[in-house]
């Protein structure tokens, strides 16, 4: 990273430090306990709650869009030093999540309800069960929503050491709830679906005394101004669009895949969701760190910063993820055959098509982020909401011409590389973005990078004999492949040199 473009380049080193080691710790967590509460459920199950759970989670676009605004708003008027304006955002977040929970608990009980009764589906022997894991799903979704202010003041503030040491009570928490799964002599699902509801209410609490504790802001009180009001229902009207069509795409190909193929292609979904979700989240923890400051610049009307920091963020986040990706892709027969021994059909090329569909993501990521700093996001949200709509009518045509069950994915990796070209264009358009320097510096790198990185990884998935020594010795060969061709090729000097005196810094304080 360009010593001069980053506002404080030790500061977003060490959130990003901080997010990996709780980014590291929950995926181990979640790795062991998916594979023990799959063979405890069954595969029908865990599909079930899978499905389930799709039916709660698209009804928060509205979620979506109203953090999207506090988020930025939180993140703007600290970087214009307005404490009194930030806290009169928060607490009037606080106050429409309040009432946006009201309204969810209704759709969910009555458009949700009716959707989950007659349109999934369900084996009719655990139809019961599937209630009783519908609303607890309820219940997590709304305890999550009114943590979101806090989660968002925290971001704003950039504590990411905090994310790190709560994580490690809510991995106790997930490894005792596999372990009463064992005890506990009723039906593995509901109890299941009911003890991961208590987590996220323990995890609220803690979040919301820390932050009372840490930031004057987040000390809630009434208050209601019809501009802030405003100024956060307008720009989250507008976000909804991209919610809504984000949500309608995921959430949506899963019922599809639940009325084709039934509960079991469901389970693979949901596992390769979670093997995939779990490596993007690295990427992800890395753009957490860095997107309070692709805000504050912009508030602070550093625009020539604006820009390098979009252009270094996307090429670092790819980096990133092919880090992971590249090697994944090769062994993931291996990986999930040691991991879960019986693995559903589909779950292998599920998961290869969702990487491929992350990697597009990654360098999409700070586009998106730089256009709602602007606050301009009207144009911007009703382009992005069509294209990916387009997924939904394009996958149903798919499954009901007789494509394979994966082809669903095969169309979002489409639309997504779509949306990407659509997006650079519009900021190019709107926001004069140096869409050739962000060609040269970041996409030429990347392209670059991929094609020196893959043969040697791939000639020698083909040639090692051996299962575990083709799996071992693929996934180091990769690293060390990416990992060469990043420093030789995908890096700046300037880069190099940020990098190299980070590590020797490290070095000295142990």
């Amino acid at each position: 990273m360009v010593a001069n473009s980053i506002v404080d380049n030790k500061k977003i080193a060490q959130n990003t430090l901080f997010l990996y080691l709780r980014m590291g710790i929950m995926m181990l967590t979640s790795l062991f306990t998916a594979r023990i509460v799959l063979n405890i459920l069954g595969a029908a199950d865990f599909g079930i709650y899978n499905v389930i759970g799709g039916i709660v989670v698209l009804f928060s676009f509205l979620n979506g869009a109203l953090s999207t605004a506090t988020q930025r708003y939180l993140n703007y008027y600290l970087g214009r030093n307005e404490l009194e304006h930030t806290r009169n955002i928060f607490c009037m977040s606080v106050n429409i999540y309040l009432i946006l929970s009201l309204v969810l608990f209704v759709l969910a009980e009555t458009i949700g309800l009716y959707f989950l009764e007659t349109q999934l589906n369900i084996p009719s022997d655990r139809i019961q069960a599937a209630h009783y894991v519908y609303q607890f799903v309820i219940l997590t979704f709304l305890v999550d929503l009114i943590r979101i202010p806090y989660n968002a003041s925290i971001i704003a503030y950039e504590k990411m050491g905090f994310y790190a040491y709560v994580s490690l009570s809510e991995v106790i928490l997930k490894l005792i709830v596999v372990y009463l799964l064992y005890i506990i002599p009723y039906d593995k699902l509901v109890v299941y679906s009911f003890l991961y509801t208590v987590i996220p209410i323990l995890i609220t609490i803690i979040y919301i005394r820390y932050c009372n504790k840490k930031f004057a802001i987040t000390r809630y009180s009434w208050f209601w101004n019809k501009q802030v009001f405003k100024d956060l229902c307008g720009f989250s009207g507008w976000s909804l669009f991209g919610s809504f069509a984000n949500l309608s795409a995921q959430q949506g190909l899963n019922f599809l895949i639940n009325i084709f193929y039934g509960v079991t292609v469901n389970a693979a979904v949901g596992i390769a969701n979670q093997v995939v979700g779990t490596i993007y989240q690295f990427v992800s923890n890395f753009q957490t760190a860095f997107n309070p400051q692709i805000v504050k610049t912009y508030a602070s009307g550093q625009f020539n910063n604006f820009n390098i920091l979009i252009c270094q963020t996307s090429k670092f986040s790819y980096y990133l993820i092919l880090l992971f990706v590249l090697p994944l892709f090769l062994v993931m027969d291996e990986v999930l055959a040691i991991w879960l021994v019986d693995v559903p059909e589909y779950t292998a090329i599920f998961c290869r098509l969702i990487l491929l569909f992350f990697v597009i993501d990654a360098i999409n990521a700070p586009l998106w982020i730089s256009v709602q700093a602007t606050g301009k996001i009207r144009g911007y949200q009703m382009l992005m909401a069509f294209l990916i709509l387009l997924n939904l009518p394009l996958a149903y045509w798919a499954l009901k011409e007789g494509f394979p069950v994966y082809c669903v994915w095969i169309v979002r990796i489409g639309i997504n590389l779509i949306t990407f070209i659509a997006r650079c264009g519009y900021m190019k358009l709107r926001m004069n973005f140096p869409l050739l320097k962000f060609m040269k510096e970041t996409l030429f790198p990347i392209v670059l990078v991929t094609l020196l990185a893959m043969p040697l990884p791939v000639f020698c998935s083909i040639i090692i004999d051996g299962f575990y020594l083709n799996l071992i010795g693929t996934i180091v060969i990769s690293f060390i492949s990416v990992i060469i061709a990043i420093y030789t090729w995908g890096l700046k000097e300037k880069e190099k040199l940020f990098i190299i005196d980070m590590i020797r810094d490290k070095m000295c304080r142990h």
